[in-house]
């Protein structure tokens, strides 16, 4: 698959998840105290250059699981149809693979969403 044809429709995609949110964002509010306002001063400084990029970091991994998984998967059927006498080996191998590139994500995941929200 050539990178043409999965970028114009990754790029259509980020268009329509990015143009309500900005119009989201861009809302007036009142705060209706001085904690409040505080509360959203803090929260509009800027965190650091890593904090922007959790979102992106986030989609890329579970992306790249998928992908992982699904090529994973592909390979296994097609090693399935070619020998089918050695389908449950091929099956189990393809489940604990899937299994350690699930754990991976998780892994991943668990540092963009928690450790990197200290930056």
């Amino acid at each position: 698959m050539s990178l043409a044809k999965i970028a114009a429709p990754a790029l259509v995609l980020a268009a329509v998840l990015l143009i309500p949110a900005a119009s989201a964002i861009a809302q007036d509010y009142t705060p209706q105290n001085a904690d409040e306002a505080a509360r959203i001063a803090s929260a509009a400084a800027t965190k650091g250059a890593l904090s922007d990029t959790r979102a992106l970091g986030a989609g890329l991994v579970i992306i790249g699981a998928g992908v992982g998984i699904g090529w994973l998967t592909r390979s296994a059927v097609e090693s399935m149809a070619r020998q089918p006498e050695l389908a449950g080996n091929v099956q189990r191998a393809m489940i604990i693979s899937a299994a350690l590139i699930e754990g991976v994500t998780f892994f991943a995941l668990i540092i963009i969403g928690f450790i990197l929200t200290t930056y």
